[in-house]
């Protein structure tokens, strides 16, 4: 199994290739911009690193959000491009999915896990995510201000990069801390999303041989996108007066 995984979600952009249960090639590089100039050139880097040609992929893997309206999309292009140049499957991952495979296991023995992403305004994203890793309900925004009477009660694990937010948010509450007796605490795991779980995660969702194909995966916006496309038969939108 090869999976092509991309990453442009949000502050970076990253390219993994995951065979047959490990990584064998990737690139990950902090940007707030360029995701559009650096992707294709990483993805050329990353299978001449492998020795790979397009055609031995399985599938291709790539974040859905939330995240930026246009990084999401410039990794959407992408995926679906290739995928369609090669007949292989596009499968999405969400932003939450792919941060909180990044968390060490030691760290989230016992608690519930906070998926935070930063939402680049005052707010962040979250997702709860049971001890046993899976999710327990939808994401949605959350003003760090107000996380102490939205998070839920019992052993807490913030990870992701919109946990620096609800730390401060959470400064000076006697229940969040670093210590391992704080009822709430913070991951080392604080990271923009990196592909190489991206890859994982798709190799893991990859349809059986022979299933029917799905729709391709759309973008998850948890508040609608600043930037709009422009109305039938007029030049306005995406911030155009």
């Amino acid at each position: 199994m090869i999976v092509l995984g991309l990453d442009t979600a949000t502050t970076a952009c990253s390219v993994a290739l995951w065979a047959d249960g490990t990584v064998v090639a990737n690139r990950f590089e902090l940007m707030e911009r360029g995701q559009a100039e650096r992707l294709n050139p990483m993805i050329g880097e990353v299978m001449d690193d492998a020795a790979l040609a397009f055609r031995d992929l399985d599938a291709i893997a790539v974040t859905t959000g939330p995240g930026a309206f246009t990084g999401l999309r410039i990794g959407l292009a992408a995926a679906r491009a290739i995928a369609l140049a090669v007949a292989v499957p596009v499968i999405g991952v969400t932003t939450f999915d792919a941060l909180a495979l990044a968390v060490p296991e030691a760290e989230r023995a016992g608690r519930s896990l906070v998926v935070a992403v930063n939402g680049k305004r005052r707010d962040v994203f979250y997702q709860l995510f049971g001890a046993d890793g899976q999710s327990c309900g939808p994401g949605a925004a959350l003003d760090p201000g107000a996380a102490v009477d939205v998070l839920p009660p019992g052993p807490l694990l913030i990870a992701g990069d919109g946990a620096p937010q609800l730390r401060a948010g959470l400064a000076g509450n006697e229940e969040a801390g670093d210590g391992p007796e704080a009822r709430i605490r913070f991951s080392i795991a604080v990271a923009p999303p990196d592909a190489v779980y991206v890859a994982r995660i798709g190799a893991e969702r990859r349809p059986a041989e022979g299933t029917a194909p799905s729709a391709p995966p759309r973008p998850l916006y948890i508040r609608p996108p600043d930037a709009r496309l422009p109305r039938p038969g007029t030049g306005r939108g995406l911030g155009v007066p």
